[in-house]
């Protein structure tokens, strides 16, 4: 499903890793978009983008700009989870709670 808003991200949020009974896989992490509710609309975010930002404690310098204390960490969907709208994600490190999908690359 396109993204009505006209906006070029959809917010989703972190539920958890992928995992088994007994163990955790910090490298995968699944995503609920939203306004995705089955399997057939996430096909569309396949490949897309993900961005975590946070606030850390310290700033850094940024380029072109001045220091801040925002952090991105980089992510990309890789593929459906199960049939209610869920993806995976793999990350460049270990997350926490809010993410952006963002429209881009298109297949459009």
């Amino acid at each position: 499903m396109t993204n009505m808003s006209g906006r070029p991200w959809s917010n989703a949020i972190f539920t958890s890793y992928k995992r088994g009974l007994r163990s955790q896989r910090e490298h995968t992490a699944l995503l609920k978009i939203e306004g995705v509710y089955a399997q057939a609309e996430t096909e569309f975010y396949l490949g897309k983008g993900c961005a975590y930002v946070c606030k850390a404690k310290d700033s850094t310098v940024t380029p072109g700009g001045k220091p801040n204390r925002t952090r991105i960490i980089w992510g990309k969907v890789t593929c459906a989870h199960g049939n209610s709208g869920m993806v995976h994600a793999k990350f460049q490190s270990n997350l926490g709670h809010r993410v952006c999908v963002v429209l881009y690359p298109s297949r459009i």
